[in-house]
């Protein structure tokens, strides 16, 4: 399964545990935080001024 950018990150994280490990490398250690259950991935990095190809293509690596 890919990895997009409108992937809920609370969804991502239960369903791929090594996703977490990724996220926080990246800078987003809001993976425990309320919003994640809501906010895409796309939005996170948005929030958060990260670049989302290097994020899903890490991601996509990982799971």
């Amino acid at each position: 399964m890919e990895i997009t950018k409108d992937m809920i990150i609370g969804d991502l994280v239960r369903n791929h545990s090594g996703a977490v490990n990724v996220l926080m490398a990246h800078g987003m250690g809001c993976v425990g935080c309320p919003s994640s259950q809501a906010e895409s991935i796309e939005d996170a990095c948005r929030v958060h001024g990260m670049n989302i190809d290097s994020l899903l293509e890490a991601l996509n690596k990982a799971v």
